[in-house]
């Protein structure tokens, strides 16, 4: 989850060691640990930039467009010879103090813009605001104010990329700002150019190392890319700067759930709830950790507390009805997708449950044969929700051939969907 949100609890996920994480490992290390990464989907956007580049001096480098982070270019000054002609001398003088003034009155009638922008901004008239501050950036194209303002604005009205370059713009004009820099890694993130969020999360590390927020965001990031044990450094590292928030309790018990420590991942959900137990979620995910140890009725029991603590939260049934199917309790388990669904109709694994339930009560009887065409209907609605599920293809297309071993073949509809 981005930026301190409570997570749900439906990506453990676990991958190969990487081989291209190279330079960003090597950043980690810098900062006083050696944590090794899993891969996934090719590292996810391959070769990590070298966080040790330009982004760590942002005086140093050239501006690139290609990068994530753009950098100043370095001023180098040029000592001329001290002998020179006395009128050339006076018209350089002349020039540079004439400039000076016109420079100074437009970045004065740049900050009257900025001024009106914000403004507006009071005012929550978004139109207005943004031309303001267009035409701050026309007059001083280095008013990082204007360029940060530029990039909520865009943000908040959806225009995603442009937002992006605003704050690229901002960072530009100003590469010690906290706010722009952390802004635009989570837009990165939140475009899934995971490999650009990464590099720009340490720079905004750099600026502010204490920072829980930015620690979490990056450590969901490293999550996402099934960079598990760099995601578990970043989630002890927010426990560690704050430790009486909850929600790096919650992302590293996901966390060590995905690398199958599931005592560990326990203990990190209690921690959480010690520290906000009124968090339906946080007993959901830790229900699916006992059901990975095969703790059933302990899971239920969970799942129950959840469901009484919420009955809106539609992912508290759905779990409640997958315990239930584990423990061949199919009235109950019915019962339970479908007071999900009724809360939630998009809920893939409820539509994929109740299709395995009518399936199997069709095999047990086969005079019922609408049970078998709801059975169809629940899994052709579980596959537009979510294609990825090669198991209930299978189903489908395999519906009239009587399963040997109906419960464990549909049961597995159920657990593929929960890799």
């Amino acid at each position: 989850m981005v930026g301190g949100s409570l997570g749900r609890r439906h990506e453990g996920t676990k991958g190969g060691k990487g081989t291209k994480l190279r330079a960003t490992e090597q950043a980690e290390g810098d900062r006083g640990g050696s944590p090794k990464g899993r891969r996934h989907e090719g590292t996810t956007e391959a070769e990590l930039n070298n966080p040790q580049s330009a982004i760590r001096n942002p005086q140093s480098a050239i501006r690139n467009p290609q990068s994530p982070i753009p950098n100043r270019q370095s001023s180098i000054v040029n000592r001329q010879s001290p002998i020179v002609a006395l009128p050339l001398c006076i018209a350089l003088l002349c020039g540079a103090g004439c400039n000076t003034i016109v420079t100074k009155v437009r970045t004065y009638q740049a900050g009257r813009h900025v001024d009106r922008g914000r403004q507006h901004l009071v005012e929550d008239d978004l139109e207005a605001a943004l031309a303001e501050f267009e035409a701050a950036v026309k007059l001083d194209s280095r008013m990082a104010q204007a360029h940060s303002s530029m990039g909520e604005i865009y943000r908040r009205m959806g225009e995603v990329g442009k937002a992006i370059e605003s704050f690229r713009n901002a960072i530009y004009s100003d590469p010690y700002s906290f706010k722009d820099t952390f802004s635009l890694a989570k837009l990165y993130h939140f475009t899934r150019r995971l490999k650009d969020a990464v590099e720009v999360y340490l720079a905004a590390i750099d600026l502010k190392p204490q920072d829980y927020d930015v620690q979490l965001s990056l450590g969901v990031c490293y999550q996402q890319m099934s960079e598990v044990n760099l995601a578990v450094k970043r989630f002890n590292k927010a426990i560690e700067i704050d430790p009486d928030r909850p929600h790096a309790y919650v992302n590293l018990g996901v966390a060590l759930d995905g690398q199958d420590k599931y005592y560990e991942a326990i203990r990190s959900y209690q921690a959480a709830l010690e520290r906000d137990n009124h968090q339906p979620h946080i007993l959901v995910n830790m229900a699916h950790t006992y059901m990975n140890q095969n703790r059933l009725k302990i899971a239920r029991a969970t799942l129950m507390q959840a469901v009484e603590m919420d009955p809106s939260f539609a992912a508290a049934h759905e779990g409640l009805g997958y315990c239930q199917f584990r423990m061949q309790n199919y009235d109950e388990a019915n019962d339970a997708y479908v007071d999900a669904l009724s809360i939630d109709p998009r809920l893939s694994k409820a539509h994929a449950g109740l299709g395995s339930i009518h399936m199997l009560a069709y095999l047990k009887d086969k005079s019922l044969a609408d049970l078998r065409e709801r059975a169809i209907e629940h899994w052709h609605r579980s596959l537009e929700l979510n294609p990825d599920q090669p198991l209930v293809r299978n189903l489908i297309a395999k519906y009239q051939a009587p399963a040997t071993d109906p419960y464990n073949a549909l049961l597995g509809v159920q657990e593929e969907d929960r890799r």
